[in-house]
């Protein structure tokens, strides 16, 4: 208003009566503006107060239209869409068999599959987000955003404004919770590769089936894939990057042959085929000894205690009383809790691997099988190179040396 007055230019408001150019109506206008942020400031103020009590009462509040694998009811309950539930459990899937987030987002748009937007191209933030919403497992994580300005309408990712709610069980999962833990485990790990003896951080590569498995005996770090320039012609080869990056006065290992690695993978994946029977009963073995270490137990005993003392807490807060030893007991035992739930997600994997193999073995015993990229993404943990041997490693735990 006052850079249209400086122009010479008058508004009137007919309705209230007020004319800009004279001193009476700019008074009121300034008057009136600041009754309306008042009025403004409260309606945020309310609306808050509303979303902070569904919160408390774990009412669950989700924009469906761009979530992926989920709509909602008649009653506004989220229920899983089928055909969208089948996408969200490929992106899981495929991360897990190590898929970076541009190689799963190139597949889906290879396969012409759109985002919950409605786009054509996947964005790896946009993976990454569906990796890690705990919705999927069926829990809520509530004001994950709070808005900090009520006239401009801001919001910020809630790093302590405001307390957050956890929900669980609040709708129908559609990745198994160890599944779900399993590729935040997975997310740390990739993001957190640390190798050599000077632990130095190494970027994660999804480019061939053994980057970022491949490790060195001699120091411990990764193996590269490389090239020999021989008389014109390339020659890939595989060698450590402490020697490629500091020399062999520094690390001493071997370099490999590509032709050579793949042939010691194969040689035990086909060692691991020829033993038929014998290698599906020591599997067995192994998958009884993983449910001997269960943690189920434990985690049901928490869950009864953290019903019990919650209500209490709700007791001594309705008479208004203090509770705050009882919000301590509660925060130590959720923190049990996840501990015993990771613990649990990684047996619970094991476990899953080792059946995996079994019906791989199942499948192919007796098998000559040939060097393929995403066999080896499924089955192999890692490979350590040294002077005269590989060791070879399988996801279900099992170790042979080539």
């Amino acid at each position: 208003m006052r850079q249209l007055k400086d122009k010479n230019i008058s508004v009137y408001f007919e309705k209230e009566n007020i004319n800009t150019m004279d001193a009476k109506g700019e008074v009121l206008l300034t008057i009136m503006a600041s009754l309306a942020q008042q009025e403004s400031q409260s309606l945020s103020q309310n609306v808050k107060l509303g979303l902070q009590y569904r919160y408390q009462q774990g009412k669950v509040q989700v924009n469906h239209k761009r979530f992926m694998g989920y709509t909602k009811d008649e009653d506004g309950n989220l229920i899983i869409v089928s055909e969208e539930a089948e996408i969200i459990k490929r992106i899981y899937r495929e991360y897990l068999e190590g898929q970076s987030l541009v190689g799963i987002g190139r597949g889906l748009e290879k396969d012409g599959i759109l985002t919950a937007a409605g786009k054509p191209r996947w964005r790896p933030e946009s993976v990454k987000k569906i990796l890690q919403n705990e919705k999927y497992i069926g829990d809520a994580l509530l004001q994950k955003t709070v808005t900090v300005d009520f006239l401009t309408k801001k919001r910020v990712k809630n790093e302590g404004h405001l307390p957050q709610y956890y929900v669980e069980n609040s709708h129908e999962a559609i990745i198994p919770k160890e599944l779900f833990l399993q590729v935040q485990e997975e997310i740390h790990r990739r993001s957190n590769i640390y190798t050599g003896e000077g632990k130095n951080k190494r970027i994660y590569s999804s480019k061939y089936a053994l980057s970022a498995i491949t490790f060195c005996g001699d120091c411990g770090d990764i193996y590269r894939r490389t090239y020999w320039n021989i008389h014109g012609r390339k020659e890939f080869v595989w060698r450590c990057v402490t020697r490629i990056e500091q020399g062999p006065e520094v690390c001493k290992n071997r370099t490999v042959k590509e032709d050579k690695l793949y042939g010691a993978v194969m040689t035990a994946i086909n060692k691991l085929l020829a033993g038929g029977n014998n290698m599906i009963k020591t599997l067995e073995e192994n998958i009884h000894a993983v449910i001997g270490e269960t943690t189920e137990y434990q985690i049901s005993e928490i869950n009864n205690l953290l019903e019990e003392k919650q209500k209490e807490l709700i007791k001594l807060a309705n008479k208004g009383q203090d509770y705050e030893h009882l919000a301590d007991e509660i925060d130590e035992l959720r923190d049990k809790r996840q501990i015993l739930l990771v613990e649990d997600a990684s047996l619970s994997g094991e476990n899953e691997r080792i059946n995996e193999l079994i019906e791989f073995i199942r499948k192919n015993k007796f098998r000559t099988l040939e060097y393929d990229d995403k066999l080896v993404r499924k089955i192999i943990q890692s490979v350590t190179v040294y002077e005269d041997h590989f060791v070879i490693a399988f996801k279900s735990g099992i170790e042979m040396e080539i």
